[in-house]
């Protein structure tokens, strides 16, 4: 079974019936017992880090997330869900995320070139890294995929997995053994999304 976190932030059931698409039986649950019994899980989010890290906290889900990573179970963290894999976030102050992967989520404005919109927004080719991340092994180089964020991921150049030229390349992917985030929604993504999520779902 592959549990997606209910936690009041994201947007679940689009998650939920892209998974149904490539034949993955996916419950919506906010339930602890329900989420430590799944085989996989999917921390989804949208909106501002300390927003999120908050409810995950309200919630009591944030020792929870930890919980399923230290079981090794594959943990795939999307958009929002993926800044909160890191150590801290500077949106909006400094806020303390699950601590899975080390690193800093900060904005993207200061290192993009002037002239680029913020947010980054829109589809966008992935490049991967030369040990390719097991996410990522039916795609091809180049492979576009949708993005909405103005804050990436930034000193954690051992876990990143893919990239995304914006100005300058910013981190799209990232894994630490059995914990993955993409920046981008899978969900959103058309056919390439859906094969990132069936590969998660062969992990």
């Amino acid at each position: 079974m592959l549990a997606i976190i209910d936690y009041g932030v994201g947007n679940l059931f689009s998650l939920k019936s892209s998974f149904a698409a490539v034949g993955e039986e996916a419950v919506v649950t906010g339930e602890r017992q329900a989420i430590l019994r799944a085989d996989r899980v999917v921390l989804p989010g949208v909106g501002a880090f300390g927003d999120a890290a908050d409810k995950l906290r309200q919630t009591g889900l944030f020792d929870t997330v930890r919980e399923v990573a230290a079981a090794g179970k594959p943990l795939l963290g999307i958009c929002l869900g993926m800044q909160l894999l890191f150590d801290r976030s500077m949106e909006f102050g400094e806020h303390q995320g699950l601590g899975l992967i080390p690193g800093e989520v900060r904005p993207i404005a200061p290192v993009i070139p002037q002239g680029l919109d913020v947010p980054h927004m829109g589809w966008n080719g992935l490049h991967f890294a030369a040990d390719r991340s097991p996410l990522f092994q039916g795609l091809q180089e180049g492979d576009h995929v949708y993005f909405v964020h103005s804050y990436a991921a930034f000193d954690c150049d051992a876990y990143v997995t893919a990239t995304a030229e914006y100005g300058v390349p910013l981190t799209a992917a990232v894994q630490r053994g059995h914990v993955f985030g993409t920046q981008f929604h899978p969900e959103k993504s058309g056919n390439t999304g859906l094969k990132i999520l069936k590969e998660f779902c062969a992990i």
